[in-house]
């Protein structure tokens, strides 16, 4: 899925696990939804960096943008982050040690969870299958359909317009001083 839905739903996701709680802990969204990204963040920026130096600075560079298998010696930066990035072995690796750390759970965490979760139908095998077991396993869920599919894409958008439009008028109401449900 693209950077900017991954973003909406986890945002959307923190701000309805707020009103569940109703005031027991607050996550924040805009955390929450920068977990949400993450994965993709750490997976492509750097390949993103040596594509654009090279476009700038290398006039023997063949690349493009649409290119993400960026080859530094003869090995895959993007492919060999994504494991890291798209594994809930990892997540969890990682938001048990947050939470000893700061003696509570991190809930804004839950995106990057999320983020994987929504990855793991949206991936096909041919592009970037979601390792989501890494390192314990190297199954990858083989049924997946391409977030980029224009269908997809619209159900996607449609879907995530309702939930903005609900966030939106639920927003509106409590201005007003009508009762949040």
């Amino acid at each position: 899925m693209d950077i900017f839905a991954h973003t909406l739903w986890a945002n959307a996701g923190a701000r309805g696990a707020n009103k569940v709680s109703k005031g027991k802990f607050r996550i924040s969204p805009l955390w929450t939804g920068f977990w949400g990204v993450f994965p993709d963040f750490f997976a492509f920026t750097i390949p993103f960096i040596i594509g654009i130096y090279n476009l700038l600075f290398n006039p023997a560079y063949e690349g493009g943008f649409g290119r993400h298998h960026i080859q530094v010696q003869g090995f895959d930066i993007a492919a060999y982050l994504y494991q890291f990035s798209h594994s809930l072995v990892i997540w969890a690796l990682v938001f048990i040690l947050v939470w000893a750390i700061y003696k509570r759970p991190r809930y804004e965490l839950l995106g990057w969870a999320l983020h994987i979760l929504i990855d793991i139908p949206s991936h096909s095998l041919a592009f970037y299958p979601t390792p989501f077991l890494f390192p314990i396993s190297d199954y990858r869920f083989p049924y997946g359909i391409q977030w980029s599919n224009m269908w997809y894409m619209i159900i996607n958008y449609s879907l995530l317009a309702v939930v903005w439009v609900g966030i939106v008028f639920k927003k509106r109401k409590n201005k007003n001083g009508e009762e949040n449900i």
